[in-house]
């Protein structure tokens, strides 16, 4: 069962602006995923790992798709991705038509290995529930989904 730690008792949450709340939720959330997955498979797998995976899962996107669709440097993408094929969880094909572009896929053990850490994050999602209430935690979610028009 995955716990929900808490924030740095030192830190004084109630100074914080809206950016460093977020900042710090996010990064305490990230870092509870990446261990519970970590704890629990011998493929050791990077919050920037799951993103990428996250954008090509059930899809067969160009690597310059990815590129335009995600928040990390062209250098960082490629490097990733031959990290991910390394461990097996994705292969990297040829464009038909097209020399210059690869398609990259999740393999079947990418796709395992996606679907299990799925369930551990709805673990966490669930414990965080628990935790505010159904009825915050469904506002907190209508809130983050909303366009905030900036």
């Amino acid at each position: 069962m995955l716990g929900v730690t808490r924030l740095n008792p030192n830190a004084d949450l109630e100074k914080l602006d809206l950016i460093d709340l977020l900042s710090e939720r996010h990064n305490l959330v990230r870092k509870i995923s990446e261990k519970a997955w970590n704890d629990q498979s011998e493929i050791s797998i990077s919050n920037s790992e799951w993103y990428i995976m996250s954008k090509i899962y059930k899809k067969q996107p160009t690597i310059s798709h990815v590129n335009r669709n995600v928040e990390i440097s062209r250098q960082a993408i490629h490097k990733f991705i031959k990290q991910l094929s390394a461990k097996g969880l994705v292969a990297v094909d040829n464009v038909e038509n097209n020399k210059k572009d690869k398609c990259i896929r999740l393999t079947g053990l990418g796709e395992e290995c996606f679907e299990k850490n799925e369930a551990l994050k709805k673990q966490l999602e669930d414990r965080i529930m628990e935790a505010v209430g159904e009825e915050r935690f469904a506002v907190l979610k209508d809130v983050l989904k909303q366009d905030w028009k900036i």
